[in-house]
């Protein structure tokens, strides 16, 4: 390469929960540079979150938490280009790229729901997550079924 890696910026804890991967969600989360919009959609969510969560014996961060990982995906497939016919290559996700694929993917669902505010419809697609369902869910699979169907070309990887 020409270019040296870029060095990884370190992101500061948020304020209310001391968590580095909720201020990761909350920069995916926020639009035109506002941050403090961006928390509280996500704090209001995660209030909700925990009023329609009350019988489960979790914390409201335990659960998106959990609702993250289970819309983290394991495979991909990329194109590769072999002798003039393109190839769908499963590979494995590396481990910072899956927690980005999983936080994009979520924040991306949410604001395609339906809902009044985004603070609504990020609780509902944490929720469906959390039960693995939702669109982040079946995206998810979507992906792992991809890989599957492609295990035949996993000899091509780079």
């Amino acid at each position: 390469m020409r270019k040296a890696k870029p060095k990884k910026r370190i992101l500061l804890p948020d304020p209310k929960f001391n968590d580095v991967l909720v201020t990761r969600f909350v920069n995916n989360l926020m639009v035109d540079g506002k941050k403090s919009i961006a928390y509280t959609i996500f704090y209001d969510a995660l209030d909700i979150v925990g009023e329609k969560m009350k019988d489960a014996d979790k914390a409201p961060l335990e659960i998106w938490k959990q609702a993250l990982e289970n819309i983290t995906p394991q495979v991909e497939v990329k194109s590769r280009r072999i002798g003039g016919a393109t190839f769908q290559v499963p590979t494995e996700v590396r481990p910072e790229r899956k927690i980005s694929l999983s936080m994009k993917n979520l924040v991306l669902y949410s604001r395609k729901r339906a809902g009044k505010s985004m603070a609504e419809k990020l609780s509902a697609e944490i929720i469906a997550a959390y039960n693995q369902e939702g669109a982040a869910f079946k995206r998810k699979e979507e992906m792992h079924r991809m890989a599957e169907a492609n295990k035949a070309f996993a000899h091509f990887r780079f």
